[in-house]
């Protein structure tokens, strides 16, 4: 059983939400409660507090943890015990945040194929282009796409996302073929996040690097339906290569300029902190770096 002092300790922080009020109700030095927590945390071989510099937060195991040690003192080994048990077994709720863009058949089949696998995990999946505070949003794992904005996560690569030129056929009947990036000013584009129907898209060839700034008729913030507008020819668009290559295939769409694409956009797994993973989560980021997804090419 764990250390009796170090349960009182961990269950004033959780009341108070705060170490440092923690502390001072206790009498004792921030770093003396801020240690015992670690060694609570490492006995109970989970990770029971989120921390940041303004605020403590629990964790899924610390709120199950901090319910029970407010029971009588009989109830605490219990406790342990249905903590404990979470490491043996993937179970509980997995809170995961995606893109809008990941939105789609193929992810839900890999979705509903991990939860058949996994029937003790209860996924709770939030779609949004937003960028959640995974702690503040308790999120367990977000899948991003770009350039990472905060350092403080844990990061795992899942590959790269490449953007290629392409138009319908119907769209460049009776029209000159861009020959170079430049050309794009003059042909009416479909753009993805873009303001008042304009854009500047950002092309690479070898080592060549431009920017064009491009317009047109149709603009959204959902690359389906910026994809949908293209199938249907209302202009070029700069889409994943792994939204159009079955469409290029079957002549549904006409890749252009084939030696430029968009910059390699990475796309990572994101998730607060590798201590104490719970198991749920580890084999979540198994399966899904494991998975050939829609929006990704291996790296």
């Amino acid at each position: 059983m764990a250390d009796l002092d170090n349960i009182l300790i961990f269950v004033k922080v959780a009341q108070f939400e705060s170490i440092t009020r923690a502390a001072r109700s206790l009498g004792m030095p921030i770093s003396t409660v801020s240690r015992r927590l670690s060694v609570l945390e490492s006995e109970l071989g989970v990770s029971l507090l989120r921390r940041t510099t303004r605020r403590v937060t629990l964790t899924a195991q610390g709120r199950e943890y901090f319910s029970q040690c407010q029971e009588p003192l009989n109830l605490l080994q219990e406790a342990e015990q249905v903590l404990t048990q979470a490491q043996k077994r993937p179970e509980g709720l997995l809170r995961i945040t995606v893109p809008v863009i990941l939105s789609q058949e193929p992810f839900f089949n890999f979705m509903s194929a991990f939860m058949k696998d996994h029937a003790r995990i209860r996924v709770e999946l939030v779609v949004t282009n937003l960028l959640l505070d995974l702690i503040a949003e308790n999120i367990d794992v977000a899948i991003r796409v770009g350039e990472l904005q905060d350092s403080s996560v844990v990061a795992r690569r899942l590959g790269t996302s490449v953007y290629y030129l392409v138009a319908a056929p119907e769209y460049l009947k009776a029209r000159t073929l861009p020959a170079e990036p430049a050309d794009l000013k003059s042909h009416d584009c479909v753009m993805f996040n873009a303001q008042n129907n304009e854009r500047e898209w950002h092309l690479v060839s070898g080592r060549r690097k431009v920017r064009v700034h491009v317009s047109g008729p149709a603009a959204s913030r959902d690359i389906n339906s910026a994809r949908a507008f293209v199938h249907r020819g209302h202009g070029i668009g700069l889409l994943p290569s792994t939204y159009c290559d079955e469409a290029i295939a079957k002549g549904k769409l006409i890749r252009l300029l084939p030696k430029w694409t968009s910059s390699p956009i990475p796309v990572f797994a994101l998730y607060s902190s590798r201590k104490f993973l719970p198991l749920r989560m580890s084999v979540f980021l198994e399966a899904l770096a494991g998975w050939k997804g829609p929006l990704w090419i291996k790296d």
